[in-house]
């Protein structure tokens, strides 16, 4: 029987870094920071790190509200990676989100293939196939020999090992270093709050949704098969994100523990290397991507979200949105834009506003 098969691509390479733009975790900061004052000179791979990870009951962020008209909603802002072993308090979410009309998440993109699950099958070996560089070059064949040497170095520490990722093309081969040094300076990717706060949802029978944009693939083995015959313009990425393993696996360290511990202001004030529009950029604008009306998924994921915010600020009396932190605090983010259009914000840290009456206008 044939459906129509949505299947989000995981590889990546390509689709799934649409999802990293539209709801990055890293600040839209180009700093880097420097390594510190009291760290050993020389090589930077002999630097020791020395935040030591926070673990064990942490409170997590405050919230942020937004309000209007006598209706808040509460948001919270995520970050990855966190530390490994932090326990995360979650009693005040769990309970402003089950005391909420609506739980917005953050927004979603796709990118979507037709036809059966048993085509959808014959595109893993084009899905493979793709990792890869298109002619089966080394690392060391299409990277600058600058470059290359700076990888060696890092992968003799990190992915001593992995004989495969000289296969892969720079984007991806720069994310499985990252990984490593994340897992090695005990911080993880793993998402906590997404689970915490869909389950306290479901068992306040509150609402959940989930703004998403997409775009389907009408033919998805000649994209993949164009994908995996193409290079991508993604140096710079590779770049940022030697960089950000070089220099600043202690200040994303800091990050985590600052808000595993509810410190915002240094959220707000830590800047690092900035990877996450580099390598979403090595997908989103390239030719195929644009083509396919890939490019644009970033703006659309925005207005996506402002309309269940703003449809849920005039629905409910109370509510709760879940963002990445970086869609939440500067000019840029998405609360940025809600003020724009009349909407008073507060961070955790300003003195607290009078909770509206709970008037659920549903």
């Amino acid at each position: 029987m044939t459906r129509l098969l949505r299947c989000r691509l995981a590889l990546a390479l390509a689709f799934s870094m649409i999802g990293s733009l539209a709801a990055a975790q890293a600040p839209a900061q180009p700093d880097t920071v420097a390594p510190s004052a009291d760290a050993p000179d020389g090589d930077p791979l002999l630097q020791v790190l020395d935040t030591v990870v926070v673990s064990g009951l942490q409170p997590g962020p405050g919230l942020w509200r937004v309000s209007k008209d006598g209706r808040v909603m509460w948001v919270l802002g995520t970050l990855l990676p966190l530390p490994k072993r932090m326990e995360w308090n979650s009693a005040e979410v769990e309970a402003k989100v089950a005391a909420s009309g609506v739980l917005v998440m953050p927004p979603r993109t796709s990118v979507s293939v037709g036809g059966s699950m048993f085509g959808a099958m014959f595109l893993v070996p084009s899905l493979l196939k793709a990792r890869n560089n298109p002619g089966k070059e080394r690392l060391q064949e299409v990277l600058p020999p600058a470059d290359y040497a700076r990888w060696q170095g890092l992968k003799a520490r990190y992915l001593p090992r992995d004989g495969a990722v000289e296969k892969r093309r720079p984007l991806l081969a720069a994310m499985e270093l990252r990984d490593k040094a994340f897992d090695r300076e005990d911080l993880s990717l793993r998402n906590i709050v997404s689970r915490v706060v869909t389950r306290a949802a479901e068992k306040a029978d509150v609402p959940i949704e989930q703004p998403s944009v997409g775009v389907e693939l009408e033919d998805p083995k000649g994209t993949l098969k164009e994908l995996a015959s193409n290079p991508l313009q993604d140096l710079d990425c590779f770049r940022r994100t030697m960089d950000q393993v070089e220099n600043d696996l202690g200040t994303l360290a800091t990050r985590a523990n600052a808000w595993a511990q509810g410190e915002v202001a240094m959220l707000r004030d830590l800047t690092y290397t900035d990877n996450a529009q580099a390598c979403s950029e090595a997908v989103l604008q390239s030719a195929l991507a644009q083509r396919k009306g890939m490019s644009d998924l970033p703006a659309q994921a925005q207005a996506a979200w402002m309309a269940a915010a703003e449809k849920a600020l005039a629905t409910h009396a109370q509510s709760f949105a879940v963002l990445p932190m970086a869609r939440v605090v500067g000019p840029s983010g998405y609360l940025a834009a809600l003020e724009q259009r009349g909407y008073r914000v507060q961070a955790p840290d300003e003195p607290a506003a009078q909770d509206p009456a709970p008037t659920d206008a549903d």
